[in-house]
């Protein structure tokens, strides 16, 4: 089993940053592909950001591409979501997630975090 906890969410003015982490417990992150997936409200859950295994591939949802940046420290089974230049659209409870193949489908995640609220005011 793999437990995510997410942490570094708040409430930022628009164009401001966060850095949100991701730490796993329980087994090594070292042979997961690991992504970000948030839902705002009344909305469903969405791919946000994904990277694989060993930081070889990223891909973004357009909507954050040369905004936000994902990266990940295996070290320190932790994996980020660097957000800039960040908008009132970006509001969402952000969820970083595991799973065994490099994906942008929620459905083949197999470990999910609680989430970690991110709010963005105009």
């Amino acid at each position: 089993q793999v437990q995510l906890v997410e942490s570094g969410g708040g409430l930022v003015q628009a164009g401001g940053s966060l850095r949100l982490s991701c730490e796993a417990s329980g087994r090594s992150l070292s042979s997961y592909s690991m992504g970000w997936f948030r839902q705002a409200p009344g909305k469903e859950r969405g791919f946000v950001a994904a990277i694989t295994y060993n930081s070889g591939s990223t891909r973004y949802v357009d909507s954050v591409k040369g905004r936000f940046t994902i990266s990940r420290d295996n070290a320190k089974n932790t994996v980020y979501l660097q957000m800039n230049s960040l908008k009132p659209e970006d509001t969402a409870v952000y969820y970083c997630a595991a799973a065994r193949t490099y994906s942008v489908l929620a459905s083949t995640y197999d470990y999910w975090g609680q989430g970690t609220q991110v709010t963005v005011s105009s």
